[in-house]
């Protein structure tokens, strides 16, 4: 991969895990002024103060999981794609010669 797509991809990256982290501030810290979940004190805090930290809740899950697509889509669905996806996921701990637990388990049939 050329060094410039590479750049681009560990920004992409730091810009995922900076909306995450940014959206967990906003809603533990900056919003409603409290560091820890509201449990009873939510009945004391105005709806719009819950309202507003509900949608920064829900952007961090967004963040979340479009990382984790992300990261499926340009680290591992090419490794497997490719058979370069590590051998000790396929491989059968119990045969010597490092014969995949497929290829093992279609001779006993």
């Amino acid at each position: 991969m050329p060094k410039w797509l590479r750049v681009v991809h560990a920004l992409i990256l730091v810009n995922f895990i900076g909306e995450i982290c940014y959206g967990f501030y906003m809603v533990f810290y900056a919003v409603g002024g409290t560091r820890w979940p509201l449990f009873g004190r939510a009945e004391d805090i105005p709806v719009q103060v819950i309202l507003k930290r509900r949608l920064y809740a829900v952007e961090t899950w967004l963040a979340i999981g479009a990382l984790a697509i992300y990261v499926a889509v340009t680290e591992i669905l090419p490794r497997r794609l490719n058979g370069t996806w590590p051998q000790r996921f396929a491989s059968d701990p119990g045969a010597k010669d490092g014969s995949t637990f497929e290829s093992s388990r279609n001779e006993d049939v």
